[in-house]
């Protein structure tokens, strides 16, 4: 064939399919992908010489097959505000009740139930979301427990403290002007000397020496011990009642009857603290000497709570971090999905 057509033979040769050497030469297409790979390694190690500001950003990612069941929980904004929301509500109710007990003859158990039934609604109402704390006793104690991450403690305080505050600033501008002058027959009394009967005091300004006119009162000691030891009580019957062996729909109730109780033995002695915000609260609004006396109320329910942690530590069997009574958001993933997050 290509003597009959010596032109088209001699612009077409068969290509030599051998090297140097006699080993097949490589195939155009590997020759061109080799070239391209050859060309991409001196690009990307070429610009970074180029322009040196240039960051490089290295990524994982993984995918998450069907079937998969995800968990997911509230976000901390969520918590926060679930967290506000509660200690404003039972800050609220207790020393909204407490502030005109003189006045409606209402007596210390009114008071205990309102602080216990306020602290079981709110429970019910958005434990869900934060847990259910209301009180920076019980978040720490919580915490110390294996129950709740210690990245969430100060944020917590602060919202509990928030919303406490708040609670007493509404009561406190509510109180009638000429109210404390009318009722002491002493024109010069203000709001303020008015709201410090909701304070929590010791000594010469617990609520025994106030009664009794000072012959008898509950010295500082008397005041550490029983805030030490009821606040330890109280915390150890929040983390048992939301331990995951234990059936925890009663715990809102067991938690709220819990705190009347306490405070029914605890008003006497100091108003019935166990909860730093709801004492600080108070202290803001009430004569100096309750911010005097506030450093007890911060210590004893504290100390009692890191007690209880580390009593329910050293007996609940590999405690979970549940975050009390926090719900999580399970779902299962119906496709597969590429999950990217930066190193």
């Amino acid at each position: 064939m290509s003597q009959d057509n010596p032109d088209k033979a001699a612009a077409s040769p068969e290509p030599d399919t051998t090297t140097a050497e006699g080993a097949p030469a490589p195939a155009p297409e590997e020759t061109t992908a080799a070239a391209a790979a050859e060309e991409v390694t001196e690009q990307t190690t070429v610009a970074p010489e180029e322009d040196e500001d240039v960051v490089v950003e290295e990524l994982d990612a993984y995918v998450v097959p069907a079937g998969t069941v995800v968990v997911t929980g509230p976000t901390l904004v969520a918590r926060l505000g679930a967290e506000a929301f509660g200690t404003f509500a039972l800050v609220l109710v207790g020393l909204g009740i407490a502030l005109y007990t003189g006045l409606s003859q209402v007596d210390g158990l009114a008071v205990a139930l309102g602080f216990g039934i306020a602290v079981l609604a709110a429970i019910v109402a958005v434990g869900h979301v934060s847990g259910g704390h209301f009180n920076p006793a019980v978040t720490l104690g919580a915490a110390i427990g294996g129950r709740t991450p210690w990245k969430d403690v100060l944020p917590y305080w602060l919202a509990q403290l928030v919303g406490g505050i708040l609670a007493a600033a509404i009561l406190f501008i509510t109180i009638p002007s000429t109210l404390p002058g009318l009722i002491t027959q002493n024109p010069e009394d203000t709001a303020k000397t008015f709201f410090t009967n909701v304070a929590n005091g010791f000594g010469e300004h617990s609520p025994l020496a106030t009664a009794s006119s000072g012959q008898v009162e509950f010295s500082l000691v008397i005041g550490l011990l029983v805030e030490i030891v009821l606040t330890a009580v109280f915390v150890g019957i929040i983390l048992g009642a939301t331990d995951r062996r234990s059936a925890n729909v009663q715990a809102p109730f067991a938690i709220g009857l819990a705190l009347a109780v306490l405070l029914l033995v605890a008003t006497p002695v100091t108003n019935g603290s166990l909860n730093p915000a709801r004492s600080t609260a108070a202290a803001i609004f009430s004569e100096s000497w309750a911010l005097g006396q506030l450093w007890l109320f911060w210590v004893a329910p504290l100390v009692g709570a890191a007690l209880a942690g580390l009593i329910y530590r050293a007996f609940a069997a590999e405690p979970v971090e549940d975050n009390l009574l926090e719900e999580d958001d399970a779902y299962v993933t119906t496709d597969d999905v590429l999950v990217v997050s930066e190193r």
